[in-house]
């Protein structure tokens, strides 16, 4: 009994110690029973003993189907439910959130909840003052969040880590931290990315360009859409032709637009972003005499408002805004219900046609 004991004593004493010094911290994901049993080369059975002391001793918290993380939980089995949902977005004032937003509430105030929105500006440095407050007060049932750049490097994600600690269910909406194994409800951009070049594709257009955000993890899945649409036709993909932009570059578009025109210079076709890039970038062809579509066809996601403000209404695959906050109250409220339920759910999208792409098969055709 007592080389039993020594042996899961090892693996306790071991946890305790990494939590002491700070190598692991307060939310973090312990190694699971397998990477443990290898590295102190003792059985599963022992390591699970080692956890059930270290479950007594309040110093971790097992999460069935997560993993054991280090801290406490506060909320057990029979927690008290606060009806209170938290929501992080990016911008208040985008086209797409009021839609989200709406849908959310919706779906969340029919079952009885009610929600404290924070709004980042797309900017970390916000997304923590927020998560702190969350962290500092708690009095949530769940968190739905929007991430800030979520292409870049995230310094925030101990905090979430904290909160999955606590057994506090977290659904992301739009895009997701792939650092974190977390669910995510989103429009299919992949699949859109594709949908996009492979309707100017059809149109009959060879020379295509993109312009695609480089700090928003929607870019590069509409960017690998994009070039997976284009290797299947057998059409070149010229790096030179794809412009990155970020947040910021994007509020100023005009002011390098010699560059812009630069790097599509021969295309006959460009795939945008969404309809903010699409809507600024007509703009500048006007000035410029560039005629759309006669000179330059444009293709581009959300559908908003947007796409039929300029000269030229444009093509636009449509965001579901709506109906995707929707989804993501109705997925909360069953993670909230069922921690072990898939929260992940992708939208399709199919192009609304307009004016902004010149068939140049039907012209070059004998019909």
């Amino acid at each position: 009994m007592q080389a039993r004991e020594a042996k899961y004593m090892t693996v306790v004493q071991w946890v305790q110690e990494q939590i002491e010094n700070g190598s692991i911290g307060m939310g973090d994901k312990l190694p699971s029973e397998n990477e443990m049993s290898l590295q102190f080369h003792l059985s599963r059975q022992t390591i699970r003993h080692a956890i059930d002391v270290l479950e007594q001793r309040k110093l971790v918290t097992r999460i069935q189907g997560s993993g054991t993380y280090a801290g406490v939980c506060a909320r057990g089995g029979s927690q008290e439910k606060y009806f209170n949902i938290a929501v992080i977005s990016t911008y208040v004032d985008s086209y797409i959130f009021p839609a989200v937003l709406k849908g959310i509430e919706r779906v969340l105030s029919k079952s009885g909840y009610t929600m404290q929105v924070a709004f980042t500006g797309n900017r970390t440095e916000r997304e923590r003052e927020a998560l702190d407050k969350i962290l500092d007060k708690g009095l949530i049932d769940g968190l739905i969040v929007e991430p800030a750049k979520s292409a870049l490097p995230n310094p925030n994600l101990h905090y979430y880590k904290k909160l999955m600690g606590q057994q506090v269910p977290i659904l992301f909406f739009n895009s997701r931290y792939p650092e974190l194994n977390l669910p995510c409800v989103s429009l299919n951009d992949a699949q859109v990315g594709e949908k996009a070049a492979e309707y100017l594709i059809q149109a009959g257009h060879k020379e295509i360009g993109g312009i695609f955000k480089c700090d928003d993890g929607q870019g590069h899945l509409r960017y690998s859409g994009f070039a997976q649409s284009m290797e299947k036709a057998d059409l070149k993909l010229d790096g030179k032709r794809i412009l990155w932009i970020d947040s910021e570059s994007l509020k100023d578009m005009e002011s390098w637009a010699d560059y812009l025109f630069q790097r599509l210079e021969g295309c006959t076709g460009v795939v945008c972003y969404n309809d903010e890039v699409a809507n600024l970038l007509s703009g500048i062809c006007f000035k410029r005499g560039i005629r759309i579509p006669e000179d330059l066809s444009l293709v581009s996601i959300d559908n908003s408002d947007l796409s039929t403000l300029g000269e030229v209404p444009i093509t636009s695959f449509p965001h579901p805004m709506e109906a995707l906050g929707r989804k993501v109250a109705e997925n909360m409220i069953k993670l909230i219900e069922n921690p072990s339920f898939d929260g992940n759910y992708l939208f399709d999208s199919e192009a609304v046609e307009r004016e902004s792409v010149k068939f140049i098969r039907k012209e070059n055709s004998n019909e």
